[in-house]
């Protein structure tokens, strides 16, 4: 089993269970993607002028979730947000030490969020599908995790400016707030890198068109498009982008968390997808 805050649900399919995170508008307290969704925290946001905040899961929680594996005694594959972002492995940690099961329960560092960790989690599964091990499928994804591409464009700055999970944003000086800068997701961190300006139609295009050296070299089972709400038309013209080179096997859509929501807030699109080894 893979345990991944941030995964998309392909759980059916891929026997993954999700432990979602929590999400704070003011005093209030809700699981995303179970009591809260993103166009909910988009309207308080926006209501309060303020920036939702989020925390990881509570360990009660994590405990529930492992405990019906544990007492099967299958092995869990348990893949948590960045450890520089969210403190969600150390919870998993000191769930597989409340239940007994450190030797039963592997915590991966995804370096990583959203669907960066859905694509690691989505290979985990068809490994062990396969009759792989978890220590087999832990080396495996140490292997592919300075593989992952993860990036995105934001719509508007103000989430990521608000929340201050972004290095770098300082930098980007006078009108920064109507730009839209490629935001990279690399060693654990996001950072600011190219910068567009225009309509946002216009933006994810030019971001998806300079992600095409990448992606001629990227691994050819899947790509993500994840985004936070974009109008049908723009999605729609990333995917026929992609078609047209002719390289991935499935083109997968899916929509941001309300977590990754929060933080980079409505009209967010990112290209997420492995890169081959060099």
């Amino acid at each position: 089993m893979e345990c991944s805050p941030g995964a998309e649900d392909d759980s059916l399919e891929y026997d993954i269970a999700v432990l979602p995170l929590h999400v704070l508008l003011g005093e209030a307290e809700y699981y995303d993607g179970v009591t809260v969704t993103p166009g909910a925290i988009f309207a308080w946001a926006e209501s309060n002028k303020k920036a939702p905040k989020t925390s990881a899961p509570a360990l009660e929680d994590a405990v529930e979730l492992f405990r019906p594996y544990v007492e099967e005694r299958r092995e869990i594959v348990s893949f948590c947000i960045a450890e520089g972002m969210s403190s969600s492995g150390n919870i998993m940690r000191m769930a597989a030490r409340e239940l007994d099961a450190e030797k039963q329960i592997w915590v991966v560092d995804s370096a990583n969020l959203s669907t960066g960790i859905g694509l690691m989690v989505i290979e985990a599964a068809i490994m062990a599908q396969n009759g792989s091990s978890a220590a087999q499928i832990v080396e495996k994804m140490e292997e592919l995790k300075p593989r992952v591409r993860a990036s995105f464009v934001v719509d508007t700055l103000m989430y990521l400016y608000r929340g201050g999970r972004c290095s770098g944003l300082s930098a980007l000086a006078g009108g920064a707030l109507k730009l839209h800068p490629k935001i990279i997701v690399s060693d654990g961190k996001m950072s600011p890198d190219k910068k567009y300006r225009g309509n946002m139609q216009r933006v994810v295009m030019d971001y998806t068109q300079d992600l095409e050296s990448q992606l001629k070299t990227a691994e050819p089972d899947r790509v993500f498009i994840t985004h936070s709400g974009c109008g049908r038309e723009i999605v729609d013209a990333v995917r026929a982008y992609l078609e047209s080179l002719h390289i991935f096997r499935e083109i997968l859509e899916t929509t941001a968390g309300g977590v990754v929501s929060s933080h980079c807030g409505p009209g967010t699109l990112g290209v997420l997808f492995i890169s081959r080894p060099d």
